[in-house]
């Protein structure tokens, strides 16, 4: 296998400028005309520790939604993606979207807590269970979020406290990257590799649902269905659709992966 073209996704993907561009230029016009947005919400001390917060409508009753981006966990940041939540807010799901620290300023295990102390304010916040959704590193991030055994880090939170994940062309086994140049700003030995990957850790029971692009690399695809598999859940391939355009569906309304991450948030109550 060659790890460099399995797991490049820009290279793969050639006209990635163009699209990240259109997405950049179509979540500002978003969070500018969305009449229900917080932003700029802290949880935790960080510059890069905030969160954006659309609801549906006025009033804190909503189902919620966390939306972690991707960039291989060293780039992007929440402001490319706003308008991706259109989709669940016009099926009555809030949704959040953080940003985090990235590396190699910091080591991947740091990202991975911040993406539980964002889950832990917008409980405390809302005081509801929560579905994870991200793509591609922030797959990565949603499937360790269901992972996560809530009351040991604070008791008085629900164990339960993310409680479904919907990871989009995620990342869930890490030491596949370690030769490549994805790798380089990871800065991570073999064993950090393994106790990172979602794969290989116990079931946690949450409701999964994991999606890749049908012209995705072969390892996106396989590592896609094997950690389905391994959790109990559903593996989806969507046609048609590459590591960048897998994600667009989700600002449709009447796309099936809006009406699947919306009946997961709503399923919560």
């Amino acid at each position: 296998m060659d790890a460099e073209a399995e797991y490049n996704n820009r290279a793969r993907v050639p006209e990635h400028p163009v699209i990240l561009a259109a997405w950049k230029a179509e979540a500002a016009a978003f969070r500018t005309a969305w009449p229900e947005a917080e932003l700029d919400l802290a949880y935790g001390p960080g510059e890069r520790e905030k969160l954006d917060l659309f609801r549906p409508g006025p009033g804190e009753g909503w189902p919620m939604a966390l939306f972690f981006h991707g960039g291989y966990w060293q780039s992007l940041d929440r402001h490319w993606f706003s308008h991706m939540a259109r989709g669940l807010l016009a099926r009555g799901v809030a949704v959040a979207m953080p940003s985090y620290d990235l590396c190699p300023v910091v080591p991947l295990r740091v990202i991975v807590t911040q993406a539980r102390a964002a889950s832990a304010y917008l409980h405390r916040r809302s005081g509801r269970r929560l579905l994870a959704i991200g793509h591609s590193a922030g797959g990565h991030l949603a499937a360790m979020l269901l992972a996560t055994e809530w009351r040991s880090l604070d008791p008085g939170l629900p164990a339960d406290l993310v409680a479904a994940a919907l990871p989009i062309s995620g990342v869930f086994e890490l030491e596949p990257l370690l030769p490549t140049s994805i790798a380089t700003a990871l800065r991570l030995t073999p064993e950090e590799a393994r106790a990172l990957s979602p794969r290989f850790l116990p079931p946690p029971g949450g409701a999964v649902h994991a999606v890749v692009g049908a012209v995705e690399s072969a390892e996106f695809r396989r590592q896609n269905r094997e950690f389905a598999a391994a959790w109990g859940g559903m593996a989806e391939e969507l046609p048609g659709r590459n590591h960048f355009t897998v994600l667009e569906p989700l600002a449709d309304p009447e796309s099936g992966l809006a009406r699947r991450a919306a009946a997961m948030a709503l399923a919560l109550g």
